[in-house]
């Protein structure tokens, strides 16, 4: 079933999510329906709080292209209640968007490498290392379950330069909802 997604201006956005305790089937049922509404918003990821849920949870899913060049879905990543191990001290800067914060990208810097250990849907415990732009998009998510926005790691200049574009977002999307 396809989620709701929370814009920016929803205050569940910026609450810290809430540990994971029960590994269920309503659990797994939830993670299918991220899971689809990450597909359905072509998203490279997908917080638990996008989805109006405060939890510390959030999905990746790595594709690759066809002949044609069209995006094909490959493994989608649960990173439920996570912790970063370690990051690199080497950091890239690349463009980011949100599926909460629609037709605003902006360059971001990231460290190039994450070490995180993570519970599966299953409450499976793993430890993986990931690098380049996957490490940013697994930054990014769990920026999302700490209520941090990418906006909020850009300058205190360009932050207030996207000001009137951000209230246009809040007052389309979250106070007209």
């Amino acid at each position: 079933m396809k989620l709701d997604i929370a814009y920016y201006g929803d205050p569940i956005l910026r609450k810290r999510g809430e540990p994971v305790t029960e590994f269920n089937d309503e659990l797994r049922q939830f993670v299918k329906d991220m899971e689809e509404t990450m597909f359905a918003y072509k998203g490279v990821g997908l917080a638990a709080p996008q989805v109006h849920k405060s939890l510390r949870l959030f999905l990746i899913n790595w594709w690759d292209r066809d002949e044609d060049g069209k995006i094909i879905p490959n493994k989608t990543w649960v990173f439920i209640n996570p912790k970063i191990i370690d990051i690199s001290e080497e950091t890239f800067n690349q463009e980011e968007g949100c599926l909460s914060i629609p037709r605003i990208y902006e360059t971001v810097s990231r460290p190039i490498k994450v070490t995180i250990e993570a519970q599966d849907e299953y409450g499976n415990t793993f430890t993986e290392t990931f690098e380049n732009w996957i490490a940013k998009a697994v930054l990014h998510e769990n920026d999302h379950i700490n209520g941090v926005l990418f906006i909020d790691r850009l300058s205190a200049k360009r932050r207030k330069e996207l000001d009137t574009t951000l209230n246009a977002i809040k007052r389309k999307y979250y106070l007209n909802k």
